[in-house]
């Protein structure tokens, strides 16, 4: 019984660490192909994964096809505010080894093909 009751101590213990990631919330994307969206930034196991919550584009809020749907895939904390995983880009349908840097209220994300060697970027800025 005692390590039961450990047991679980230990695991709520973890499921509060990660819901405390400081990545975690919601984050606007850079416009990318006429369009932005809001992501949701939550705990997803022992890693951090984000859902697109809202699209937008130059007439405002539309109903993308993409919603519900996870952009930032199982990335795991590194340190210092920095996490590795990997990232989904809608335009094209394509997933890339993905980096994150958290720099106060921003994210530098970055999604990578050829070992590193082709890389695009984008600065999400927090909502919440």
């Amino acid at each position: 019984m005692m390590k039961l009751v450990l047991g679980l101590a230990f695991g709520l213990g973890l499921a509060g660490a990660a819901a405390a990631d400081p990545v975690a919330g919601t984050w606007k994307t850079e416009v990318d192909d006429g369009s932005y969206a809001h992501i949701d930034m939550a705990p997803c196991g022992a890693a951090i994964c984000g859902k697109i919550a809202r699209t937008f584009n130059a007439e405002g809020e539309y109903q993308s096809p993409n919603l519900g749907k996870t952009l930032v895939i199982d990335m795991m904390a590194q340190g210092d505010g920095y996490y590795t995983g990997e990232v989904w880009r809608p335009s094209n349908d394509k997933i890339y080894f993905g980096k994150i840097t958290l720099l106060g209220d921003t994210l530098a994300l970055k999604g990578c093909i050829a070992g590193g060697l082709l890389c695009s970027k984008q600065t999400w800025s927090r909502i919440n």
